[in-house]
């Protein structure tokens, strides 16, 4: 196993981060997510691997842990990164209420739509099981979704930025909840699940107060990993306590970004503003870069698990479009109820990723169809992330053509008050200034017209220039510098 050597690992993993870190400047030019560019590279890598190292390797079997844990830090880093990004403010409440409502009605209702299509279309698939198969696919990826909207106005940029973490959110709490349901130990129902989240908003308070106090009294230099530590820790504890962990690292997020509000009044006396400032830069550049590198481990070892094969069966492409159809019908629906006609490129904006992943391999034993094909995953995924592909490019481009069209105008205008303030406001020299203009203009167009030939001068100057053999661009000057001395005159005779 020479190919997997302590160097040649190493090796490989920085090739991979240099390659992210150039598809990250591929994606912002044209707006294809880096994550698909991730995905390609690790089935090239797969195919390469293979050959090298011949026979047939269980990849998925071999990489699944891995492929968890990463994904589980880059979920928390994620979130983290989105809400120390996030400002809370009065005007605010509105569209991030319209955010959460959306993001929770668009889950249900694409769960239910998916479940009833895999009960129908699965071979063995029961109601129960079906729901938990459709929950992970109805959930928006964040991982996907937050470097991607960085063009969009800030409107829509923060709309994306807080539906997703939502969906996140809460389609992590409802696939624990279904899952819950299949085990009478953990089945506390509806009542149970309430006071579950409300002990997890409650503990989530308290350790972040607590983190806050602390840390900015900690004098060394090095402890920002100490935080990630502490709140890695505290989503594991809370993971096992069977509580909503994301709430804990959504709740913090929101506490070192917006500390003055949390902070009101006379409790501004225990905070320390510009440690509390360097803690919040400092997290947020580390917990941004992390999140880089998590995603990108992940989706390059998600593509090497990927079994191509899945693809090929006809039931698999016809499942994954009725999903993929039903997810782009609800949500045009719900944004149309909620936000309007201005939906675009929102509505086509729904990729799935990460979070879809993750929850899938956490399916319990007890649920697992073997009728299930992953390639309707697989599908999905890659289907859901080019159509959002497709929209993003196209609204860069209407974009373009709009600021196009203002620049254009704008310099009109400008064009327009400047010759307007030159000539002053006397009727007459307005006259003589349009009448200039136009015969410079259509100099300009006969001069493009033949070089050779010259018509429809008024001015006995630049003729004489032209038969002596002045060149056109030097005859084009001297026509503007002659304009511009007939206007200054002109100014002077009004002044006087």
């Amino acid at each position: 196993m020479e190919i997997l050597s302590s160097y040649n690992l190493i090796i490989g993993a920085s090739v991979i981060v240099i390659l992210s870190f150039w598809f990250n400047g591929i994606s912002k030019k044209t707006n294809i997510p880096s994550v698909l560019m991730l995905i390609v590279l690790g089935i090239g890598l797969q195919f390469g691997l293979k050959y090298f190292m011949g026979g047939e390797v269980d990849f998925e079997k071999n990489l699944r842990g891995t492929l968890e844990i990463i994904g589980t830090v880059g979920l928390i880093m994620i979130v983290l990164e989105a809400a120390l990004e996030l400002e809370l403010k009065s005007e605010k409440l509105i569209p991030i209420l319209k955010s959460m409502a959306i993001a929770l009605i668009g889950l249900i209702a694409s769960a239910w739509v998916a479940a009833l299509i895999m009960y129908q279309f699965v071979e063995g698939m029961t109601m129960q099981s079906a729901w938990l198969y459709a929950t992970p696919l109805s959930i928006l990826s964040s991982a996907i979704i937050i470097p991607s909207v960085s063009a969009l106005r800030e409107g829509k940029k923060e709309f994306h930025i807080y539906e997703s973490t939502f969906s996140d959110i809460m389609g992590i709490m409802m696939f624990y909840f279904l899952s819950w349901g299949l085990d009478p130990e953990t089945d506390t129902g509806a009542v149970g699940f309430t006071g579950n989240i409300a002990l997890t908003i409650i503990i989530a308070i308290v350790a972040s107060y607590a983190l806050v106090l602390i840390f900015q009294r900690i004098k060394s230099q090095a402890k920002q990993f100490l935080l990630i530590a502490v709140l890695l820790l505290l989503y594991a504890i809370g993971k096992k306590m069977h509580l909503s962990s994301l709430i804990i690292i959504l709740v913090f997020g929101l506490v070192i970004a917006n500390v003055k509000l949390f902070f009101p009044g006379k409790a501004k006396v225990f905070l320390e503003k510009k440690k509390m400032k360097q803690v919040y830069h400092e997290l947020h550049i580390i917990t941004m870069e992390t999140a880089f590198v998590v995603r990108t481990f992940f989706f390059v070892i998600f593509g090497i698990t990927i079994v191509l094969s899945s693809l090929l069966s006809m039931n698999v492409a016809m499942v994954s479009i009725l999903i993929i159809a039903s997810i782009y019908v609800i949500r045009f629906l719900l944004l149309r109820v909620f936000i309007g006609k201005d939906i675009m490129p929102q509505v086509f904006i729904a990729p799935r990723g990460l979070i879809t992943i993750l929850l899938f391999y956490a399916i319990p034993v007890e649920a697992e169809i073997t009728g299930f094909e992953s390639g309707i995953l697989l599908f999905v995924i890659i289907a859901t992330s080019l159509v959002m592909t497709g929209a993003m490019i196209r609204d860069k481009k209407k974009i373009g053509t709009i600021l196009d069209g203002i620049d254009g105008e704008l310099e009109a205008r400008t064009e327009a008050e400047d010759a307007l303030r030159a000539t002053n406001s006397d009727g007459e020299i307005k006259e003589t200034a349009e009448e200039s203009l136009g015969q410079l203009h259509e100099k300009e167009r006969v001069q493009e017209n033949s070089e050779a030939e010259i018509v429809g001068s008024t001015v006995e100057g630049p003729k004489t220039e032209l038969e002596r053999g002045m060149p056109a661009k030097d005859l084009e000057e001297s026509e503007k510098k002659s304009f511009l001395d007939e206007l200054s005159e002109a100014k002077k005779e009004t002044t006087e």
